[in-house]
């Protein structure tokens, strides 16, 4: 599987990478660092009353993907980063301190947008879930992460977006009863 993963991503390398697509990716990719854009986000959706319970739900899903992926997943797997092992392979971005398994942006990006998903007018869920594709995508075109391990993150923030939403779900109608 390491070799398919690795595959990929060269072909990423060899034949998309351009000059226009390196700035946008660069761009995208660090909207994810830290979690920075969906915490910014789930910060002013907090100060809302309106758009408060969307806020709740995606802090929710943010501190399950870090205790999940980044506190868990990545010691317990231990996975060593692509440009550290494909030969050829650039990283066109600072390189990580952490394992790579799971992708930590792709999680924490799927795990509030997932969970913001019926929270929101359609249009803006949409928009944010198109925002978390973007950075995931964006984890392989500068070569910081594999394939697997996006797949990894989309998985896991994907479930956690959907168990902040039961659990939330289930806690409002404890609440009314």
């Amino acid at each position: 599987m390491v070799n398919i993963d690795g595959q990929i991503l060269l072909f990423i390398q060899e034949y998309v990478r351009n000059t226009i697509c390196d700035i946008f990716f660069k761009t995208i990719t660090h909207l994810g660092d830290a979690g920075i854009f969906w915490i910014v986000l789930t910060i002013v959706l907090l100060c809302f009353r309106q758009t408060r319970k969307a806020g709740i739900y995606s802090a929710c899903g943010l501190l399950a993907s870090l205790v999940v992926n980044n506190l868990i997943l990545k010691n317990l797997v231990g996975r060593i980063r692509p440009y550290e092992l494909v030969e050829g392979l650039q990283c066109i971005v600072a390189p990580a301190i952490d394992a790579s398994f799971p992708s930590g942006h792709t999680g924490a990006s799927f795990a509030s947008a997932v969970s913001m998903y019926r929270q929101l007018p359609r249009r803006f869920a949409v928009i944010l879930i198109v925002l978390a594709s973007l950075i995931a995508l964006s984890r392989l075109y500068v070569g910081i992460h594999y394939p697997t391990d996006v797949l990894g993150g989309l998985v896991t923030g994907i479930g956690i977006g959907l168990l902040a939403n039961v659990v939330g779900d289930r806690i409002d109608k404890l609440k009314k009863a």
